[in-house]
């Protein structure tokens, strides 16, 4: 594994001398636990926008529209 320095504040650091509380072996074990969720997190939200815009640019797109019906006519049919 790579080494990483970086600082945090105090109540960081006392939470991060808790890892046994929480179920880690050790404070690293959090952090990696902790960038990883967030990692999750940010990936998440910008699906999230990117589907958010899809949805905005459909709405405004009366011929995107016409031609997502017309490819659903007959389609349970099937």
């Amino acid at each position: 594994m790579l080494e990483q320095k970086f600082r945090l504040e105090e109540p960081q650091i006392e939470f991060l001398n808790h890892y046994q509380k929480y179920g880690f072996k050790d404070a690293s074990e959090v952090v990696r636990a902790a960038l990883e969720r967030f990692q999750l997190e940010l990936e998440a939200q910008d699906l999230e926008e990117s589907a958010d815009l899809y949805a905005a640019i459909y709405g405004q797109d009366e011929e995107l529209q016409q031609l997502t019906e017309s490819a659903l006519v007959g389609w349970t049919e099937e």
